[in-house]
């Protein structure tokens, strides 16, 4: 008589996005030892050797992420920074910053973040390079991966990691990026006060900052790659309604122009081939921004393009133990000094969860 085995599914609750791979077979029992069938089984399993193990870890080291580390460590929470792969976050590519509060003469922006950091390592804080590939939240302690090598226990987990801006992927958008070059209207646009600029976009984000512009340049010339916007009809028609705003319709950018600053664009009628170049001190990207949460999405709620959900009036998310702080989570505001008050919070709640846990 044969008798059938099935390699089930032997590791209860694992993911398919974990780094794990099981190949099942059916094998008649009487032949399980035979050197034929044991040399087709492939059973691989990379298991998770638990390298530390910490109380509060957090992931992102922009404004969000040094500021929960400055409340932890303040609240003897020993929290472990990892900064990921741009350290100090967006502000880091960012020139002068004149709109947070504390600095009345402005700062430059990656000076700036090393503020940040000496004050969290002075509480503390256990500040790290690293970058975390990969989650495992299925159960606590919640477990978190490192440069694809070392996995590390946690009791709390604060996300921090931001959104990166989208670019077009022009070489000259990159080469006068912070001379000019901005994805932040309301972070640069008063360096160009009583000056022409550009930007490109068409959605409501595009929309609210050409219209933001408008309230302090000349003229804004908005660059709109189709024949009609995205953006909602009320922002279309406040853009269009908009005197010193000029619309340029079924338009691509080419080129961003100037040597060590931004002097003019020019752009390429995809209708008619036609090419214009536009005299202008700066050049807006505003197609929009990705969060960096893809390591996360199969154990965290999102929306549809990828922000972290909190809980309204906390940084907590469906996941318990898990909080959001900062761009990540912030699809709206999206400023330095937003996101510094959302680590705060993140902090405060780490702190209140492991208090009712027994663990701080």
């Amino acid at each position: 008589m044969v008798r059938w085995v099935r390699f089930a599914d032997m590791l209860h609750g694992i993911r398919p996005s974990q780094s794990i791979k099981l190949f099942i077979f059916w094998i008649p029992l009487k032949k399980l030892f035979s050197r034929t069938l044991l040399s087709i089984i492939s059973i691989q399993l990379m298991e998770k050797i638990i390298s530390e193990k910490v109380n509060c870890l957090i992931i992102g080291s922009g404004p969000a992420g040094y500021t929960a580390a400055i409340y932890a460590s303040r609240a003897n929470l020993k929290p472990v920074l990892y900064q990921g792969i741009q350290p100090g976050g967006q502000l880091t590519i960012t020139t002068e910053v004149e709109n947070y509060p504390g600095y009345p003469d402005g700062i430059q922006g990656p000076e700036m973040m090393q503020h940040f950091e000496k004050q969290a390592a002075r509480m503390g804080a256990d500040i790290r390079y690293g970058l975390a590939t990969a989650v495992d939240f299925s159960s606590h302690p919640l477990k978190v991966q490192i440069d694809e090598e070392k996995w590390i226990e946690a009791n709390a987990v604060i996300i921090s990691t931001g959104a990166s801006a989208k670019w077009l992927g022009l070489p000259s958008e990159q080469r006068l990026n912070g001379h000019g070059v901005s994805a932040c209207a309301v972070c640069d646009g008063f360096f160009f006060k009583g000056k022409e600029v550009a930007i490109v976009g068409a959605g409501d984000t595009a929309a609210e900052e050409a219209l933001y512009l408008s309230k302090l340049c000349t003229t804004v010339h908005m660059i709109v790659r189709k024949d009609t916007m995205r953006a909602s009809k009320i922002m279309q028609e406040r853009v269009l309604n908009t005197g010193n705003i000029k619309v340029y319709w079924n338009a691509e950018t080419d080129e961003v122009l100037g040597d060590q600053k931004v002097e003019a664009v020019r752009i390429t009628n995809n209708k008619t081939q036609e090419k214009t170049t536009i005299p202008v001190s700066a050049f807006f990207v505003a197609i929009g921004h990705k969060p960096n949460s893809d390591i996360f999405k199969d154990w965290i709620d999102m929306d549809e393009t990828g922000y972290i959900k909190t809980i309204p009036g906390t940084s907590k998310t469906n996941v318990e133990g898990v909080f959001a702080s900062g761009d990540v989570q912030d699809k709206i505001y999206r400023q330095a000094v937003t996101a510094a008050g959302s680590g705060c919070m993140a902090a405060l709640d780490a702190e209140r969860f492991l208090g009712e846990k027994g663990l701080h």
